[in-house]
């Protein structure tokens, strides 16, 4: 099913509505929720917690993509989760999930949409913005940073000198932040 473009519009004018105008985080009532269930809970031990839920272990964890997740060495019982969902929906997370899927302006700061979805979106699907499918251009950017990656690590590419090139410096990217520097200084099983 296809949004139109006004109903996008007016979807976002909604969300962005509520976005501003809602409470922040921490003077919605889910929040003074945790904030009264954390300092019940964070004088008990964990051996309590198991002691007192022997499927806790199994409870608390989840498995899905090749991850799992255990999460029941954490001071957290079923009343943790029921708070968290709370806050979730008081904070309308489903909405805006659902207005990033849309392809809505929800990126405030730059007044545009994410649409991070369409990177990870199979090579068939559509991904509407602005009346346009983004997915054929996502993947000719994805083909074409493959194509240079292969060529770099098979030789093909050459450095200034006519020689493979052997290793690289990237000197710019947000995401790179502290741990950069040692990825930087290992290397991949083909020697780059």
């Amino acid at each position: 099913m296809t949004t139109t473009s006004h109903q996008r519009k007016r979807a976002a004018g909604a969300l962005h509505e509520r976005s501003t105008s809602a409470l922040t985080l921490r003077a919605r009532p889910a929040w003074a929720s945790l904030e009264k269930h954390f300092e019940k809970l964070k004088g008990v031990h964990l051996r309590q917690l198991f002691a007192e839920d022997c499927n806790r272990g199994n409870r608390f964890a989840v498995e899905g993509a090749g991850l799992y997740l255990d999460y029941s060495k954490n001071r957290i019982i079923d009343e943790t989760l029921r708070l968290l969902l709370q806050l979730a929906q008081e904070s309308g997370l489903r909405e805006h999930i659902d207005a990033m899927f849309r392809g809505d302006k929800i990126n405030v700061s730059e007044n545009r949409a994410v649409l991070h979805v369409a990177l990870r979106a199979p090579r068939g699907a559509s991904i509407m913005h602005d009346g346009r499918n983004v997915v054929p251009d996502v993947h000719a950017v994805l083909d074409r940073m493959a194509d240079f990656s292969n060529a770099l690590r098979g030789g093909a590419w050459k450095g200034q000198t006519g020689k493979r090139i052997r290793s690289i410096s990237v000197l710019a990217g947000p995401t790179l932040g502290r741990s950069w520097p040692m990825k930087r200084s290992s290397t991949t099983a083909n020697g780059l």
